[in-house]
């Protein structure tokens, strides 16, 4: 994983720039995909986040990276639920880790209505 910007330093781009920058050399980096899905929460996604941050030199800090899209939403659907699911299945954010096809009736909720 390794970005270069020529004849640019990096931690002279703006916040979302940056942030663009990583989401962009995260794309292929297949340990750090892995480290962010093992993730049990939206700090220890913060954790693996500035470790690549350092790494590429993009000087992001964890405040920075709560707040900027997209990791912002990343964090915040690690760290909630669903407002509602429709269908059997868990969301797609719910399955690290656990059988997507296993579903506790008792916890889904259930959307009755037409929209």
């Amino acid at each position: 994983m390794r970005v270069e910007v020529v004849g640019v330093d990096p931690r002279t781009l703006s916040v979302p720039k940056r942030v663009q920058l990583l989401v962009s050399a995260l794309d292929g980096a297949e340990r750090t995909n892995e480290a962010l899905a093992s993730c049990t929460d939206g700090e220890a996604m913060l954790d693996v986040l500035l470790g690549a941050s350092a790494q590429l030199r993009l000087g992001l800090t964890r405040a920075e990276l709560m707040k900027t899209p997209p990791i912002r939403d990343w964090i915040w659907w690690k760290d909630q639920e669903a407002l509602l699911t429709i269908g059997e299945a868990k969301p797609r954010y719910k399955q690290d880790g656990t059988d997507a096809n296993k579903s506790d009736s008792s916890e889904r909720r259930r959307f009755l209505g037409l929209f």
